[in-house]
């Protein structure tokens, strides 16, 4: 049987520790929480009832059950007050000497049978623990900003905390209706070793200009589904926190050069940009505080007439290709009303090609996305062929053939004898240099990468990605063209994976690297990223998407473009992906579909 807890202390009041309070107090616990001072207490009984009261407000509390909630909650000044709880919550700042002061006095002050953990989210538990005489009683209870609604605890324990303490914990997170990851103590834990590489590898490219924040922020939001991008959330945690735990993690974590601080992090927190909290961070808001961005020196024009400005004029758009994404593409410019002309190889290849566009449409109309008069028109733009010399008097070629740069570069080469002068010849490559295409041809300036996302008729984002020999005209015309696709276009230059991939692929390979050390399972990882970071899935899901030959190919590209030791390939991926075990389309990836 786990223990009862009927009472519980929380040491440090700021937004997490009031938070934690409000978790607790919301399912019945009594609660002492603690500050150092009465000022700081006042201004953790004042979060505390914002966030009760804004509950009220929108309905999601009885105004009877957030009186009950306040009732139990005592708030005191100084940690003589947790003399008699069951467990202890500390969630100080991120300062190991600060935590371990902390941990020893509550060693002095509670029970001999009293639970004591740290909410940390990098630190070492062990560290910590080690300041108590009861290293077997403490744990690490990492919640999630803000507790009251995030679902993920992460239960940290030692080498040494007690198999019964970690049981009572586990059973606590339940009776919270918290879902648990337990894991041992390592920096970062799950959810940040994952999230955190990701956001400074994101500060990176913006030091480095290689594209705006709000291009950044737009490819992963767009790209990949995420509540925020990476620049924001940096805003949202505080400069400073990210700093202090990405330089733990890198001192704790095999000094990965991944995890060093970018250079920016460190002097934007020293010049006061903290984020929200001091109202500039990546971005300007309205006040500290303050979640409303509001326009700066960096906020872009985005008229439609700067869009277009020095753009050339584009009517017909031919499409090389037969794939899923030709086809995606075929019919998101039909419906923009574009002239089309769709060559692929051979007339068997048209007919498919002809028939899945009408499918698309079709399901369009069923759907009420789609009148059948706007169908009709659509396809009534589409002129299929077999021959590339159809494209002699078109404006714009979107490749979007197989993956091999030697493909590629023999299509471009075809086409740069076929195509009259002036026309943008855009690749939808996810992964191979641009560069290499355009030389193919003898008008590199006019080559420019395009890389829709699958499937292309939904996925808002569009990469545009300039190469050092890419016309500030043809740049310009990409941007005209993405909006008047009513897609979001993004600039980029001409480097691996471009900004989604370049993101999201180490990300993915870490948490497989994470997985094979045995730190945690495919499950627990998942439910961290999905839980704890608001993914709409985890890695192992996604992985399993997207088809584990398709990751190991990027990772590779990365790799050998970047030669960032982090980036190689995790053995594990390589592994599954020679057993033939590729993810949905083979039946078995990470997780057995078969079964499904």
């Amino acid at each position: 049987m786990a223990r009862e807890f009927t009472s519980v202390g929380v040491v440090g009041l700021g937004t997490m520790g009031a938070g934690i309070v409000e978790v607790f107090a919301r399912n019945g616990i009594d609660v002492v929480a603690v500050e150092i001072s009465a000022a700081a207490l006042e201004r953790g009984r004042a979060t505390l009832t914002g966030s009760t009261d804004r509950a009220v407000a929108k309905g999601k509390l009885a105004e009877a059950d957030r009186d009950a909630l306040l009732a139990r909650i005592d708030w005191q000044v100084g940690l003589d007050a947790l003399h008699s709880v069951d467990l202890v919550i500390e969630a100080v700042p991120e300062h190991l000497d600060l935590k371990q002061r902390i941990f020893a006095e509550l060693d002095r002050v509670c029970r001999p049978e009293a639970i004591l953990a740290t909410n940390t989210s990098s630190l070492s538990v062990t560290e910590i623990s080690v300041a108590t005489t009861r290293p077997n009683q403490v744990i690490g209870i990492h919640f999630f900003n803000p507790a009251p609604v995030m679902k993920l605890v992460e239960v940290v324990r030692t080498v040494v905390t007690s198999a019964d303490v970690v049981a009572d914990v586990e059973a606590l997170c339940a009776r919270l209706g918290k879902v648990d990851v337990t894991i041992s103590d390592r920096a970062g834990f799950i959810a940040n070793a994952l999230l955190f590489g990701y956001l400074n590898h994101a500060v990176g490219m913006f030091e480095s200009r290689y594209a705006t924040r709000e291009d950044i922020d737009a490819a992963m939001k767009l790209g990949c589904g995420l509540p925020m991008g990476p620049l924001a959330l940096m805003d949202l945690i505080g400069l400073d926190t990210a700093y202090e735990i990405l330089d733990t993690m890198y001192r704790r974590g095999g000094r990965d050069r991944r995890h060093a601080p970018v250079p920016l992090i460190k002097q934007m927190v020293t010049a006061g940009l903290l984020g929200r909290k001091s109202g500039r961070g990546f971005y300007t808001y309205e006040r500290p505080g303050s979640p409303v961005v509001v326009p700066d020196e960096h906020t872009p024009v985005s008229t439609g007439a700067a869009l277009a400005d020095g753009a050339r004029a584009i009517a017909k758009v031919g499409v090389v290709g037969s794939g899923t994404m030709a086809t995606g593409i075929i019919e998101v410019f039909a419906k923009a009303g574009y002239e089309v002309i769709s060559v692929t190889r051979g007339a068997e290849k048209s007919a498919k090609v002809c028939e899945a566009v009408k499918t698309s449409l079709n399901k369009g109309v069923v759907r009420g996305k789609l009148s059948e008069d706007d169908r009709d028109a659509a396809l009534g733009r589409v002129t299929w062929s077999a021959t590339l010399d159809h494209l002699a008097d078109v404006d714009l070629v979107v490749e979007a053939v197989v993956e091999e740069l030697s493909v590629k570069k023999a299509l471009f080469a075809s086409l740069d004898e076929i195509c009259k002068p002036g026309v943008v010849l855009a690749t939808t490559t996810s992964s191979l240099p641009v560069i290499d295409v355009a030389m193919a041809t003898q008008r590199p300036a006019d080559v420019i990468g395009l890389h829709f996302f699958n499937p292309a008729p939904i996925m808002p984002l569009v990469e545009i990605v300039q190469t050092i020999r890419t016309s500030a005209e043809t740049a310009a015309t990409g941007r005209a063209v993405c909006a008047g696709l009513g897609k979001t276009g993004v600039v980029c230059g001409d480097r691996s994976g471009f900004i989604v991939n370049a993101l999201l692929f180490p990300y993915l390979n870490d948490a497989v690297k994470m997985l094979e050390a045995s730190y945690s399972t495919a499950d627990d990882i998942d439910y961290a990223m999905k839980l704890g970071c608001g993914y709409p899935m985890g890695p192992f899901e996604l992985l399993d998407v997207v088809g584990l030959d398709v990751s190991l190919a990027i990772q590779r590209e990365l790799y050998l473009e970047l030669r960032e030791p982090g980036f190689a390939p995790a053995p594990l991926l390589e592994h599954l992906v020679t057993a033939g075990y590729l993810g949905r389309k083979s039946g078995r990836g990470f997780r057995d579909h078969t079964k499904r």
